[in-house]
């Protein structure tokens, strides 16, 4: 009858290490599948915020594309009326330079 119970405890014991083999071999694959299921995502985010900023990137660039041309006209504007009071002014001072000497 002891052996009989040692027996049936060995059965035991040995049913219990299969259940936890089984047990550990599904947390390992329920562990990698959501490991593999969040580098998807976090891939997919990545993808996302990149396109996300070459759109922002595409748009500051255009805008800075906008600016430039803007500055660049009015600086034109502004040299040219600059010029245009320096040859009145050299117009004049020669004029009065003339007129002293002569």
């Amino acid at each position: 009858m002891a052996s009989e119970a040692v027996k049936k405890i060995l059965e035991a014991e040995a049913i219990s290490d299969k259940k936890n083999a089984e047990a550990r071999r599904q947390r390992d694959d329920i562990i990698s599948s959501a490991s593999g299921s969040s580098s998807l995502a976090i891939q997919k985010k990545i993808a996302e915020a990149t396109s996300e900023a070459v759109k922002i990137r595409e748009g500051y660039n255009e805008k800075l594309k906008e600016y430039e041309k803007n500055a660049e006209s009015e600086c034109t504007k502004k040299i040219g009326s600059i010029k245009q009071l320096a040859e009145k002014n050299m117009e004049s001072a020669v004029n009065e330079i003339i007129s002293r000497f002569f």
